[in-house]
């Protein structure tokens, strides 16, 4: 039976932890989201389906999923659970990538793609979405997961992302002096970069501007490595780390720039 909780964040958001076996021996995790919207209705970001104890409790919530506006899938290749969350809740409209819609054509896609700037609009009262600069939104090689659509909830001050950012902390048994975790951009960057020049300029500037606009972020809901809460655990702020990350992988930014200007 899959592994799963729920954690709530604030009052109007909830991070579902799941199960996710890479050769059924290395439990990775993934994720979704709960939001409440300032309507009162709800959305979900990303797929998880949900085993019974975790759906009773969104059930709960969402009064059986009546209130459950939408189902954002906002990683092209995070796409296991698609199929069983939307069997979970068929009335909830149906967002996805490019790539979902070619996987799975036979389900109820919406015409707007989850990048697509028209649907983030619809959605602007409450979150904000940003597509990263630079590099391959849907990679031509399957393993390169560097690339999705990052969420911002500003009521809950929560950026939830899949695999662009990580957050990896050791578990408290090995770190039992309390070091704050590290966050980090995914280390598939180097191949998710676009072969032209200034392509690295411009993932720079996007981590710099998505720094800045989301400074308010006090937490990262992260996909296969955890929840980060600034507030409650050591270390700089969202925005700060973010920055920190950037500095992380400037060796091979420049070697890009080096190649293609």
């Amino acid at each position: 039976m899959a592994r799963s909780h729920i954690v709530q964040i604030a009052d109007n958001f909830w991070n579902i932890r799941g199960s996710f076996r890479i050769g059924y021996l290395i439990d990775v995790g993934t994720h979704a989201s709960l939001v409440r919207l300032g309507s009162g209705r709800f959305v979900m970001l990303d797929a998880y389906t949900l085993p019974a104890e975790a759906k009773a409790a969104v059930d709960a919530l969402t009064d059986d999923g009546a209130a459950l506006e939408a189902i954002i899938n906002l990683h092209p290749f995070h796409t296991v659970h698609v199929e069983g969350i939307h069997r979970l809740y068929p009335h909830a409209a149906l967002y996805g990538t490019q790539r979902h819609h070619r996987l799975f054509p036979g389900l109820p896609w919406q015409p707007l793609c989850s990048d697509d700037p028209a649907l983030h609009r619809q959605f602007a009262d409450d979150l904000s979405f940003s597509v990263p600069r630079g590099v391959d939104f849907i990679s031509a090689n399957d393993n390169v997961h560097f690339a999705s659509v990052l969420a911002f909830h500003r009521a809950s001050r929560t950026v939830h992302v899949d695999d662009t950012f990580m957050y990896l902390q050791l578990p408290y048994a090995v770190n039992w002096l309390g070091l704050p975790g590290y966050v980090g951009l995914h280390p598939t960057l180097a191949f998710a970069l676009e072969k032209r020049a200034g392509a690295a300029a411009e993932l720079r500037q996007w981590v710099r501007e998505l720094a800045a606009d989301w400074a308010g972020a006090e937490t990262l809901c992260a996909a296969h490595n955890g929840i980060l809460q600034c507030r409650r655990q050591q270390g700089a702020p969202l925005g700060e780390r973010m920055l920190k990350a950037l500095g992380h992988v400037e060796r091979i930014l420049a070697a890009h720039e080096n190649r293609y200007g």
